[in-house]
């Protein structure tokens, strides 16, 4: 028997030393597409819920998934997309075209990629059989080739269904071929087709964080933190993702593991805060609507809505949270002259002479929303959405917003797009952030 030495102090160093340093260091991305078959999604007649599924489930596994494509049912259109995939990606997962019937060919077209004859798969005509014969279904032979399976693949069990998946190795790649049905895709993908994959590869960990932005166009953003998107470490990279008159950004970070990509991650989003501290409304998970929430709860005042253009979107933003009766009072959605009136005692003299579209109408909206629920807050919203509606002096997407507390009453002005549905939600975003900069004021 031999006794080890103990580690004198230098050994203790460098061991640390070699950990730490291993932990930092970038690993290699492990890169996938997705590949799915059918006709019916280029017609657009379905919509591929796979690959959106799949790409969810890699990047949760650490695996960035860098394209994502659509073929036919035609040989030379999956031949095409097999070749193009395995040119740039470490795994290639295939949806669609498993079927018994003859246009149902991605089965005969891997074979024949992957230089394969064909056997009977004892167990898999066992699970085939068993499916029908304990549903009271008798099996035909079109049903009996599900059996079927390239010489050169390893099957993968498909539990609720009869066509199983393909998994296929070639130059240190995979190439998995799996069902069309979203469900029967979904649980070979949880249950066998990620733990394996894990098991063949050494994977990454990929981690997103999200600083979340209002009040200030994309390119503006852009040009405001340039020096610090350059700074950037290479392994941490950023997006810009703009949507309704918000930007989100997300910072997405491969390494090691996830606490210290974290770490790195919230280090970075320090350096970010002071460049455009004015403008982030959230981040991560949280909306525009649970800042407004927390701010509305911690300061003890409470909020009501009078909503013309908007319909209602505001107030419904608002209450979507659990909790919302300790700040929400209520809403008038006042969308004709007559109910701004009669619910909220807009003047008809202001009508007149103004319009429904104005200053003054937006004010006395919310003063009398305040004043109707007894809240720290009255907000309103009217305008024209669009697409008609508009004349030369109020084109489509000009809106007003108003704001009245115990201080008083100021409105805003927008002049938006020609788009209705989009002109609604962004004003409803608008609105909101200044409720968020007059609550932190």
């Amino acid at each position: 028997m031999t006794f080890r030495q103990p580690l004198t102090t230098l050994q203790h160093f460098l061991y640390r030393t070699i950990d730490n340093f291993i932990k930092y260091i970038p690993m290699k991305p492990i890169y996938a597409e997705t590949i799915a078959i059918g006709d019916e999604i280029l017609y657009g007649q379905i919509t591929d819920t796979n690959s959106q599924f799949m790409s969810v489930e890699l990047d949760k596994a650490g695996v960035k998934v860098i394209r994502r494509t659509a073929a036919g049912d035609t040989k030379a259109a999956i031949l095409a997309a097999l070749q193009a995939a395995e040119a740039v990606a470490d795994i290639v997962l295939i949806t669609g075209g498993l079927g018994p019937t003859k246009d149902d060919i991605t089965k005969k077209v891997l074979a024949e990629y992957f230089e394969s004859g064909f056997r009977l798969d004892e167990e898999v005509l066992a699970h085939v059989t068993n499916l029908f014969t304990s549903r009271g279904r008798a099996m035909n032979e079109l049903t009996k080739q599900q059996a079927l399976v390239p010489t050169k693949c390893a099957v993968v069990h498909n539990a609720v269904g009869t066509a199983p998946g393909m998994w296929f190795e070639r130059n240190g790649k995979i190439f998995v071929s799996m069902p069309g049905v979203p469900h029967e895709t979904e649980k070979m993908v949880t249950d066998i087709v990620i733990p394996r994959l894990k098991n063949f590869f050494s994977l990454p960990t990929i981690v997103h964080r999200y600083v979340k932005v209002v009040g200030i166009t994309e390119s503006g953003l852009a040009e405001t933190i340039e020096q610090w998107e350059d700074a950037l470490p290479a392994h941490i990279r950023l997006a810009y993702l703009p949507s309704k008159g918000q930007v989100r950004l997300r910072l997405t970070g491969l390494g090691q593991t996830a606490a210290i990509l974290n770490t790195e991650i919230e280090a970075e989003i320090a350096k970010l805060k002071p460049l455009i501290l004015q403008y982030i409304y959230a981040y991560d998970q949280d909306e525009m609507e649970n800042t407004i929430a927390n701010l509305l709860v911690s300061q003890g005042k409470t909020i009501a809505t009078a909503e013309s253009c908007t319909g209602g979107l505001v107030a419904h933003s608002l209450t979507a949270l659990a909790g919302a009766s300790r700040y929400f009072l209520g809403s008038v959605v006042a969308y004709g002259n007559a109910a701004k009136i009669d619910l909220l005692g807009v003047q008809p003299a202001t009508l007149d002479e103004h319009g429904a579209v104005s200053e003054q109408t937006a004010k006395e909206m919310a003063v009398a929303v305040r004043q109707k629920f007894h809240t720290s807050i009255g907000i309103a919203t009217t305008g024209i959405a669009g697409p008609d509606g508009g004349r030369p002096d109020k084109p489509v997407g000009t809106i007003w917003i108003a704001y009245a507390d115990e201080q008083g009453v100021t409105a805003k002005k927008l002049q938006l797009t020609q788009d209705r549905l989009l002109n609604i939600n962004m004003t409803k975003n608008f609105l909101l952030n200044w409720v968020r900069l007059k609550l932190i004021e």
